[in-house]
């Protein structure tokens, strides 16, 4: 099914905003859901693309947003101790139109089938993370992993984009991405935000992500490059 709207989740951040500038440069019509206060954060957009104000959990914000939409990008993120990242993706999977390509962002630390290898010190960001979290209730860790189990759960036409360490800089193209962390190509664990962004948007277009949960590295980063090097393919 060819895209022509898409719904980005989230378009206010850092990420959604580059998913807004590679929607638009696409020629798709783009429709963005952020909280109300950071919609001054679009102004530069006024006129290019729809806002619609709300906290992205919420049910009737989200299926407002989504009609008529053929892809929905959406930045899930683990705010607060209030189940944000799971009402989030609930509410994308309960209201985005049948058939639409649904494309969700998270980090290496989301594992579809145990079958991840991480290394010691991603083991330990990840538990200090929950630890924080936990203490200041400002994030949490295990509402994202929810999410993404409703996710890989759910019989709608899914990707979950999951990424390494991001930095910012201009586009080095289209990340290379692997099926699981501990691939050989994903050892620089660095990507582009602006390339992740790109990723996401392409993903929209592409049937061989369907149903996958591809772990991204940036493509001009040494593990990538030695992986293209060695003539090996992801």
């Amino acid at each position: 099914m060819a895209v022509k709207k898409v719904c980005i989740v989230g378009a206010s951040g850092k990420l959604g905003q580059y998913m807004v500038g590679h929607a638009l440069n696409r020629g798709y019509q783009v429709v963005g859901v952020c909280r109300e206060r950071s919609v001054p954060k679009l102004d530069s957009l006024k006129g290019r693309i729809v806002v619609i104000p709300g906290a992205t959990n919420d049910p009737e914000v989200i299926k407002k947003a989504v009609v008529g939409c053929d892809g929905v990008l959406t930045v899930l993120v683990p705010w607060g101790a209030c189940h944000y990242s799971t009402g989030t993706a609930q509410a994308v999977l309960d209201y985005a139109s049948p058939g639409a390509r649904l494309v969700f962002s998270c980090g290496w630390h989301i594992t579809r089938d145990g079958k991840d290898v991480y290394t010691w010190s991603l083991k330990v960001q990840e538990k200090l993370a929950r630890w924080i979290g936990r203490l200041t209730r400002l994030v949490d860790i295990d509402d994202q992993v929810e999410a993404c189990r409703r996710v890989f759960a759910s019989d709608t036409r899914w990707t979950v984009v999951r990424g390494s360490d991001l930095e910012e800089g201009e586009s080095q193209g289209l990340p290379v991405w692997s099926g699981h962390v501990g691939d050989p190509i994903l050892k620089s664990n660095t990507t582009r935000r602006v390339d992740f962004a790109l990723f996401m948007v392409a993903a929209l277009e592409n049937d061989e992500l369907v149903r996958e949960a591809p772990a991204i590295v940036g493509c001009q980063t040494p593990s990538a490059l030695a992986f293209k090097k060695a003539g090996q393919s992801p």
